[in-house]
């Protein structure tokens, strides 16, 4: 029964009847306590009715209401008021995007503008975990300020699938649903899957967005029947006649994007919105005038087959239009082209994406699925990825040989090289220390070491390396030498305060500076230096003939992200070919309570952009990690458990990481970035006073534990490269003097006090792969490993009587530990399946409270998109034009 106008639902009186449909009534009102319009949605009793699927959907709407997005319709409120369960939302004035096509479809400038700030709104809620399943023009209103999405995740079905089709009515419709001869409520929208009855996802609201694009372009819509089996049929069997047919003046990047919208099988569909919204910024750009971008895939092999494919495809083209320039007596401009490559699917992790210097080839540092790291090599003209047998273990990035033909990297100690159509690799010379590389076309091979070691220079046929740069006598470090084309001049950086880039010679012990730079610079041909400023690749013209910069740096490429050593990520070809491991955001996060069965028992605090778990002792607050997004930096905060009231705990300049409470609960340690001071700092855990200075360790450092008698703080720490990253303890009484707990060539981390003091849990690669270890403490008389398919993050129950981690594939592993004459780890056992923030780094992902019945995880609220390597061809093409 409709509500009367004056009638009170809370503080909010009704206005006026706005709409109806299968999900209730939609009414203006307003809120009396702040003097504003809203839209209050009454739900039907269909929904109300169960406690369960009215506890599930006050759960979505609070997820919902979290999203603050600029193209997202605000969710105010959730109220109960007399029987009736109602919502209260943004009041919009404008008109739905159903009701402006009904005057024809839209000026192209409109599409893209519409396009991407509903894209952008999908981008945010897939992120957070929500699925809108009724996206369709009437449920986006265009008001002044831009398209508004409405409707987010309310529409899902109750019991089984096909429960979706009635419940996903809009109630921002005030028409018939259906009109005699055809069919045009939400059927006209549904993905494939949805309409065969599988659950929809990410993927079934992308194949919608195609629809709607369709129908912005052309004025018609992509599937049509005049009874509903006919229509679904249509969305089943048929292809959509192609925009350029229907609308002759469609750019053909639109009409490619939409065709991979509207793929049937999900798998073969574009994959994230995020990639939808950087294909319409491509079109935008002037993109669309020369074909499509690559659709990049991020899951599957068959679709990172397409993406590799098209990323040839794109190569070809750049190179064809290249050699045009010579058979034309008006050369055109050099067409700049971007897109993405992302990580093969068996990889977790793709790091420091090389590519070769004849353009031909892409080599990263991938690690797979077990946590073994090696060098995967492809040609972008390929399908495939391979990953180069015997690079096991590759600890930097690799480095190209001139002829493109092998690449040196460092494992084991040593610097090898392989040649990428096969074979064994073979050792150059004992690199102990060794680090990032170049290799000239004179024949020698550069490569720097630890913080504190000096350039060396090596044949790259082998031999015994000599010093070519010495390191400073005052400890200044020296770094990232880069080779310049005559194959005896290069580059490197002298790490000091300021730092300064350097010019030097194979030929010479002498070098001289060239300017004030604080990050690793590559010399780009044909007479260019790329380095990073603030996550953006810049260029600067640069005389390698003279050794001087010239003009005014530029920028070439943002989201630029950083090595494992901070960083940027970056590599160039001797033809114009740029790549970029490319800045992935993260998705906010929440705490969240899991038992041991895996079930979830509520979260704590609100999400947000956090890594990193520590838990007091007495288990009522946790420190974390926060990024703050506006000012870009990262502090320490606490969260009060039973409260969920977060209060900032760092203050200092730069930014502070790995908390750390004091066994007694009193203090927390954590690393500080201040550029004056860095190292660790203690503080009154209460916030009082200010934070005291302890140590620094030098860069690299996360804290990995403090013992329970509060006599050691345990870290981690990479000294050089000859020793990886090892363990080590400050003493916290006395001078602070640091002493090394596992020290050698292998990666261990994650030290773990046992409760008694007498055993550390670590994490060690010494395998191949990252597993969990126990050895005695202080002495190391005894050493059990723990896992047994790969393993990290260890974490010790109260009584020490069991041992938790995470295996590769993300389970809560636990193991028994029995003491005797010799100590007896029982076999693991999977306890729950899970998902954490920023796998694979020293942060802690999650606490186990002392009883081992409880978890909390910092478990993140959306997809975390893989890596990506963007690639930049003709970059440059972004050259300021001269006056």
């Amino acid at each position: 029964m409709p509500i009367a106008p004056g009638t009170r639902l809370g503080p909010y009186e009704i206005i006026a009847a706005l709409g109806a449909g299968g999900m209730g009534e939609v009414y203006s009102a307003k809120d009396t306590r702040l003097d504003r319009s809203v839209a209050i949605k009454v739900i039907p009793a269909h929904l109300s009715g169960s406690p369960e699927l009215k506890a599930r959907f006050e759960r979505e709407a609070r997820t919902i209401s979290s999203l603050n997005h600029p193209n997202i319709c605000i969710l105010h409120d959730v109220g109960h008021e007399a029987g009736v369960d109602y919502l209260v939302m943004e009041h919009l004035e404008g008109e739905t995007l159903a009701e402006k096509l009904e005057r024809g479809p839209l000026p192209l400038p409109e599409i893209l503008k519409y396009g991407r700030e509903i894209t952008d709104a999908l981008d945010k809620a897939h992120r957070s975990g929500i699925v809108h399943r009724d996206l369709k023009p009437g449920n986006i209103m265009i008001t002044k300020s831009g398209a508004k999405l409405l409707d987010f995740g309310l529409a899902r079905g109750t019991e089984t699938s096909h429960a979706a089709i009635d419940l996903t009515q809009s109630p921002t419709m005030s028409r018939p649903l259906t009109a005699e001869g055809s069919i045009v409520g939400t059927f006209q929208y549904m993905a494939p899957e949805q309409l065969e009855g599988r659950e929809a996802d990410v993927r079934s609201d992308l194949f919608a967005l195609g629809m709607v694009f369709y129908e912005m372009a052309t004025g018609r819509k992509a599937f049509e029947g005049k009874t509903q089996a006919g229509l679904i049929a249509s969305i089943l069997k048929e292809e959509p006649r192609p925009l350029s047919e229907v609308a002759p003046m469609t750019p053909p990047g639109l009409d490619r994007l939409v065709k991979a919208l509207l793929a049937k099988d999900p798998e073969e569909r574009i994959q994230t919105a995020r990639e939808v919204l950087l294909h319409l910024r491509w079109i935008q750009e002037g993109g669309s005038q020369v074909g499509v971008p690559a659709v990049v895939s991020v899951m599957r092999k068959r679709r990172e087959r397409l993406a590799w494919g098209l990323a040839g495809l794109f190569l070809i083209a750049a190179l064809a239009l290249t050699a045009s320039m010579f058979t034309r007596s008006k050369p055109p401009a050099p067409q700049l082209l971007r897109f993405e490559i992302s990580q093969p699917a068996e990889v977790n992790r793709m790091e420091a994406p090389r590519i070769s210097p004849d353009g031909r080839y892409l080599a990263f540092q991938g690690t797979d699925l077990t946590g073994v790291t090696r060098i995967w090599v492809r040609a972008l003209d390929s399908m495939t990825a391979k990953p180069l047998d015997g690079t096991e273990g590759v600890i930097r990035p690799p480095f190209w040989s001139p002829d493109s033909r092998a690449l040196g990297f460092m494992s084991g100690g040593n610097l090898k090289k392989v040649d990428i159509g096969g074979g064994a690799p073979i050792t150059i010379c004992s690199a102990r220390t060794g680090a990032d590389g170049s290799w000239s076309s004179s024949g020698f091979i550069l490569y720097d070491g630890g913080p504190t070691d000096p350039i060396y220079k090596v044949s790259a046929s082998g031999g015994t390396p000599t010093i070519a740069v010495p390191d400073d006598s005052t400890g200044t470090g020296v770094g990232w030498p880069n080779f310049l084309p005559d194959g005896k001049r290069f580059l490197w950086l002298r790490l000091a305060d300021p730092s300064t880039l350097m010019l030097g010679s194979i030929d010479s012990d002498k070098s001289t500076p060239v300017a004030p730079c604080e990050t690793r610079m590559l010399y780009a041909p044909p007479g260019f230096l790329i380095f990073s400023r603030g996550g953006t690749l810049m260029g600067q013209r640069f005389d390698a003939a003279k050794g001087t910069l010239s003009g005014d740096p530029f920028p070439i490429a943002e989201r630029v992200e950083g090595t494992p050593v901070g960083d940027a990520d970056f590599s160039v070809s001797e033809n114009g070919i740029l790549t970029h491991l490319l800045g992935q955001p993260l998705p906010d996060a929440v705490f969240t309570w899991i038992d041991r069965s895996g079930r979830k028992m509520g979260t704590v605090g609100s999400p947000g952009s956090m890594a990193g778990v520590s838990l007091s002792p007495d288990e009522k607050r946790i420190g974390v990690r926060i990024f703050d997004k506006e000012s870009r930096t990262r502090d320490i905060w606490t969260v009060d458990i039973n409260r969920g009231l977060a209060t900032r705990f760092s203050f200092e300049p730069g930014n502070e990481n790995f908390p750390q409470w004091s066994p007694d609960g009193s203090q927390i340690l954590y690393v500080g970035s201040d550029p004056k001071a860095p190292g660790f700092y203690v503080r009154n855990a209460s916030g009082a006073g200010s934070p005291e200075f302890v140590y620094n360790p030098g860069p690299g450092v996360a804290t990995s534990d403090w013992s329970k008698d509060g006599r050691y703080l345990m870290y981690e720490n990479a000294l050089s490269a000859e020793t990886r990253t090892n363990l080590y303890l400050l003493p916290m009484q006395g001078d602070h003097k640091p002493v090394a707990f596992l020290e050698d060539r292998f990666e261990e981390t994650q030290g773990r006090f046992s409760p008694d003091g007498r055993f550390v849990a670590y994490v060690s690669d010494e395998s191949g792969r990252p597993e969990v270890y126990v050895q005695t403490f202080p002495d190391h008389h005894g050493k059990w490993q723990v896992s047994t398919l790969g393993g990290s993050d260890p974490a010790w129950r109260g009584d020490g009587k069991e041992l938790f981690y995470l295996s590769p594939d993300f389970k809560m592993m636990a193991a028994s530990l029995t003491e005797g004459t010799d100590l007896v780890i029982g076999t693991p056992q999977t306890l729950f399946e899970t998902r954490v923030v920023l796998p694979g780094t020293s942060f802690r992902h999650f606490a186990v409270t002392k009883d081992g019945q409880r978890f909390l995880v910092l478990t993140p609220m959306g997809e975390e998109a893989p890596a990506s390597a963007a690639v930049v061809v003709n970059w440059q093409a972004v050259l300021p034009k001269s006056k």
